[in-house]
């Protein structure tokens, strides 16, 4: 029955994992954030931040873990797009009555659109341009670091070691945000090379709050680098609207900071979302509890 139904929102990223849980009528029970579910490090680390975060909601509405069995979930997780990656994914073995997986950027453009057509660039960790319309999706970018994802919090925080490496080499001036950079690696450019080799994308997007801070200082390369970031979004934008999105929402952690970069064309498109990804994960967790119910 409906009232037994418990719905299940996941927006999972390269950074962070957020989940929401409420009634079918949508009355909200509870909020949590874990660690990233992004399936391209891995299905078992998505689900185990998805299914986590789901029983801090559980705690939250004063529910067992038991009632993991009652949630419809839409889990919206990054790199669902990928076939393999979402194959593996609906193939995994879950706690849940239902789950549907489903790119984190879908989510994103039901939350932001509702029913109507409409498109998002999402500027995060990684960045992705997403369009809903007349039923049909489309994607442009986003297809993961280090060949895509231009414009992100992933991208910043590389290219502006990259600058750190090319003034370390006399090739460009330092400023005081390269200086600042190197000597969180003690001034030692091989140190930035072993880091490297390890770090993940929510790892070089730590240094992008630091761009931002010192791009309103007036710092040159702070400045060249959100630019260029938003350079690369209007482009994502201007492929949603030849596509047909006359109306785009930017979300994500980084959207207000490079927002103001933007062109004309691209800000004369933007309108403000009607709702969050968790909004959106909630809508399409709540229409697949429907389908199953009329399948049983």
């Amino acid at each position: 029955m409906k009232s037994e139904i418990l719905l299940l929102g996941v927006d999972g990223g390269g950074t962070s994992c957020r989940a929401r849980l409420a009634t079918f009528a949508g009355a909200v029970l509870g909020e949590s954030a874990t660690g990233p579910a992004n399936l391209r490090l891995g299905v078992k680390q998505s689900f185990s931040a998805a299914i986590e975060a789901a029983a801090l909601c559980l705690a939250q509405a004063g529910l067992s873990p038991e009632s993991l069995h009652r949630i419809v979930a839409c889990l919206a997780l990054a790199g669902a797009s990928e076939p393999t990656h979402l194959a593996a994914a609906q193939a995994y073995h879950h706690p849940f009555a239902g789950a549907l997986v489903c790119t984190d950027a879908h989510a994103a453009c039901i939350g932001a659109h509702g029913e109507s057509d409409g498109g998002i660039v999402v500027i995060g960790t990684g960045t992705v341009g997403w369009a809903v319309l007349e039923g049909r999706s489309y994607r442009f970018g986003g297809w993961g670091p280090p060949l895509s994802d231009e414009g992100s919090g992933a991208w910043l925080g590389g290219e502006a070691l990259r600058r750190v490496l090319w003034a370390r080499d006399g090739r460009i001036s330092w400023t005081a945000l390269l200086s600042a950079l190197f000597a969180e690696f003690h001034d030692d450019p091989h140190t930035i090379v072993r880091w490297m080799q390890k770090a993940a994308p929510r790892d070089f997007a730590a240094f992008a709050p630091r761009i931002v801070e010192y791009s309103g200082r007036g710092d040159s390369v702070a400045n060249e680098l959100m630019m260029s970031a938003a350079l690369h979004i209007d482009a994502l934008a201007a492929r949603l609207i030849e596509a047909g999105a006359k109306r785009l929402c930017l979300v994500g952690g980084c959207a207000p900071f490079v927002r103001p970069w933007l062109s004309r064309r691209t800000e004369a498109h933007l309108v403000e979302p009607a709702g969050d990804p968790l909004d959106g994960a909630l809508h399409l967790a709540r229409s697949t509890a429907r389908s199953q119910a009329q399948v049983a």
